[in-house]
């Protein structure tokens, strides 16, 4: 094990540790970093798992020091994984959780029951990293996040780790885990260009993550991605979970506070036949979860935690279900159909590929039937953002396009041209400041405002929106001060 003798955190106050973090984030960020890549064509051939094999063992192999619950998936990974922790916080479990992108702060990636990680641990632990990285070439920044990740929790002697993959999970970095549960979410198209053109090939990497007699859950998913899935679990002797299959679920009700949803399993079948048809007047009841996420995107990707759950409680990890319900309900899960102003309503959405355009659309008719719609769109030029904007223009009045400063982002005017296509206006403006400031005009007390397209639109915007409105209060403030001494 690399000792920690390198920098001592408590060295750092105020300004410094500004610094020295800051410096830390900079040298993660010096290396091969393929999110950041305008084409990843050629990026597949540079993912070695290998090379994270080697990495990790050189720092002491920490990811083996925990129990590990494994997710990858299209979408719904971020929000599986933080229904999954909370519920086993809940329980009383130590846990740490990992997940990608961040929306404004590096630290997000990485939490311990519920905290993101401190700075200056973050200063500390890249420390242990600057040396052995060296030793292996062609080491990426996003291996080098996930060490930190994983160091942080062996440090942090957490009992169960949820671990996101970054990208596909064959080859991802988080891949060298060796987890109690893998999970495999909802799959779409999405990295077409390095996991594949079909729902299979993309299923195949995917499925990359699922072990040899570990069990595995899978949501539902298209017919082509779930033969795959089920076939990479067979050859491999792990057992499968099939949510809508073995764990049956319906929605119960909705609105802007949360929703609610219930699960039976199929030996269950009968009672809840007798449930339903005498409306809930039963001795027998299935049981029942609130969450404050909207969309039944969000019913799915709780009932395939709940799901892990019970697995997991069937391997011996002590969940109650009093744990699952409480954990759940205080699930948040930032930058997925959150309401950031009731009204005149502001929404901002993560949706970034057709499927997830296409909930994103549902949930928008579910909570805000009939009301008109301003879209703020920005996406990066890799996605199908042809196939994004066929989903959502028919719910749209008209478009502001806009560009956020990553490297891979498409300009307005090329998003212009696609949406004139489609017979909707729209201007292009950039910076995304004032693009925001547009919309938010257009959109008046009558429109709702939908910031989407992009993780880095709906994290711009939230980023925006939360230092204008931290402004706002301290103007208050300063004007209370003045009054009060007058």
């Amino acid at each position: 094990m690399i000792q920690d003798n390198l920098i001592n955190p408590a060295d750092f106050v105020g300004s410094s540790l500004d610094q020295a973090y800051q410096e830390s984030l900079d040298f993660i960020y010096s290396f091969i970093d393929y999110s950041m890549k305008r084409n990843l064509r050629n990026a597949k051939r540079n993912f070695k798992i290998e090379r994270m094999t080697h990495f990790m063992h050189l720092l002491g192999d920490p990811q083996n020091n925990y129990k590990v619950i494994h997710i990858a998936g299209t979408k719904g990974k971020g929000s599986v994984a933080a229904f999954c922790a909370n519920a086993l916080i809940a329980a009383g479990y130590k846990v740490g959780l990992y997940t990608s992108p961040h929306m404004i702060e590096f630290t997000e990636r990485i939490q311990v029951n519920g905290r993101q990680i401190q700075k200056d641990a973050v200063v500390r632990l890249v420390s242990r990293l600057r040396d052995v990285a060296q030793e292996v070439p062609d080491i990426t920044t996003f291996e080098l996040m996930t060490a930190l990740g994983f160091l942080f929790f062996a440090d942090e002697k957490v009992d169960v780790a949820v671990i996101e993959v970054g990208l596909g999970g064959r080859l991802d970095a988080t891949n060298i885990v060796t987890p109690f549960i893998s999970v495999i979410t909802g799959i779409s198209y999405d990295h077409t260009q390095v996991l594949g053109k079909t729902l299979s090939k993309i299923a195949f990497e995917k499925g990359g993550i699922i072990k040899p007699g570990i069990p595995v859950v899978i949501a539902p998913q298209k017919s082509e991605a779930l033969m795959r899935l089920k076939k990479i679990s067979i050859d491999r002797s792990a057992p499968v979970i099939e949510v809508g299959k073995d764990i049956l679920f319906v929605e119960r009700s909705h609105s802007l506070d949360g929703q609610t949803f219930i699960v039976w399993n199929p030996g269950e079948q009968e009672k809840m036949n007798a449930y339903l048809n005498n409306d809930g007047q039963t001795e027998w009841k299935p049981v029942e979860f609130s969450i404050p996420l909207l969309g039944y995107h969000q019913v799915i990707n709780a009932t395939t935690a709940y799901a892990v759950l019970v697995k997991a409680r069937d391997l011996g990890v002590k969940i109650p279900l009093d744990a699952i319900c409480n954990g759940f309900s205080n699930t948040s899960w930032p930058g997925r159909f959150e309401i950031i102003r009731r009204q005149p309503p502001v929404v901002i959405d993560s949706a970034h590929n057709r499927d997830s355009a296409q909930k994103l659309r549902q949930a928008l008719d579910d909570y805000f039937p009939g009301v008109p719609v301003i879209l703020l769109f920005g996406v990066s030029l890799d996605k199908d953002y042809s196939g994004i904007l066929e989903e959502l223009l028919p719910r749209v009045s008209r478009v502001i396009a806009t560009q956020t400063i990553h490297p891979r982002a498409l300009n307005g005017e090329e998003i212009c041209r696609q949406v004139l296509t489609y017979g909707k206006p729209c201007l292009a403006i950039t910076p995304i400041e004032l693009a925001l400031e547009r919309a938010l005009e257009m959109a008046g007390e009558k429109f709702l405002l939908l910031a989407a397209g992009s993780v880095f639109v709906a994290a711009a915007v939230k980023d925006i929106w939360l230092n204008v409105t931290k402004s706002n209060r301290n103007h208050v403030a300063e004007n209370s001060k003045d009054g009060s001494s007058g």
